[in-house]
């Protein structure tokens, strides 16, 4: 089987190339952020390094105003970010942040990344959101899926397998539920939206007995990525998770769309929206590429022996 046919996934709208217009002389441009680091954080670079393309330079005609990953506050800091008068409002920390910005305002435009922008109930569709909301809708219930599948062929031996949900996103219970009946295999559910809940749940896992682990796709779940893996890596689990950057830090197997490919169309948006876009007729766009990230000194130190013809279907390999 090609790797190709293997992890193929359907993608979503394509971003045209921008042309870049000049910017309106001495004007500073302002964009509030919700996100799970400080916007100097290098995964955000993409982000600054596209926006610097078009014309948007931070400290000369741009200017960001950004909280971190706090949700108890998300209400009060969207508020604040709407009293200011940003001129837009990026969003990267789930559900609770873009839901807490468009609670706050109906006018400034909002770029959010969820996992099913649709289902969410939070825009009307793909191609025509509505509203003052658009941004990416990452394909949530279809990777979630995909992970179990790959999960599965990587370790066929485990038939009790733990899903870490976070339960502020959708749910997809129902769909990999389906999907672990078919596959043979046992799923046992946990749900943390914090540190102590992730804690608490691998101590629960571990008395459960799981044999591998599903991390599902969560803004909170990836800002607590090193303390998964550090766990998982205790209880000597394999587990899979939802970037493949996670793999790269040393998680055992990444299979989804790279970060910077997520910033990168969220500059694009920004970059519309700063131009005078309307969110409304901006479309929600979809992640097109995926990769698979195999960490063979990860599978080494648990004890896990990844056959051959496996390694093939991998994008990278850690060695």
């Amino acid at each position: 089987m090609k790797r190709r046919q293997f992890i193929r996934l359907v993608g979503g709208v394509a971003a045209l190339p921008l042309v870049v217009d000049a910017q309106e002389a001495g004007r500073t441009y302002r964009i509030g952020v919700l996100v799970i680091a400080p916007h100097t954080d290098p995964r955000y670079a993409p982000l600054f390094d596209e926006l610097r393309r078009a014309g948007f330079v931070e400290g000369q005609n741009l200017q960001v105003v950004d909280w971190e990953w706090r949700p108890e506050l998300f209400v009060e800091r969207a508020a604040a970010l709407v009293k200011d008068k940003v001129d837009a409002l990026f969003c990267g920390a789930g559900y609770p942040a873009v839901r807490a910005c468009q609670q706050a305002t109906m006018t400034i435009p909002i770029v959010g990344v969820l996992d099913d922008m649709v289902a969410s109930g939070l825009v009307h569709s793909l191609a025509r959101p509505g509203g003052n909301l658009t941004g990416v809708s990452i394909l949530a219930t279809e990777l979630n899926v995909k992970r179990l599948e790959i999960l599965h062929q990587f370790v066929p031996r485990a038939r009790r397998i733990a899903v870490i949900a976070d339960p502020t996103t959708n749910s997809t219970r129902d769909e990999l539920t389906s999907a672990a009946l078919r596959l043979g295999v046992d799923l046992v559910w946990f749900e943390a939206a914090s540190p102590d809940e992730i804690r608490r749940s691998f101590d629960a896992l571990a008395v459960a007995k799981a044999e591998a682990i599903n991390v599902l796709a969560s803004a909170i779940l990836f800002a607590n990525h090193r303390l998964i893996i550090e766990r998982a890596a205790e209880l000597q689990l394999p587990a899979i998770y939802q970037w493949p950057e996670i793999a790269e830090a040393g998680g055992l197997l990444g299979y989804g769309p790279r970060n910077v490919q997520m910033t990168e169309i969220i500059a694009r948006q920004l970059v519309k929206l700063l131009k005078g876009a309307a969110p409304a007729d901006l479309p929600v766009e979809r992640p097109m590429k995926f990769e698979l990230v195999i960490n063979l000194r990860t599978a080494k130190a648990i004890g896990l022996t990844i056959q051959e013809p496996l390694l093939h279907f991998a994008d990278k390999i850690i060695e």
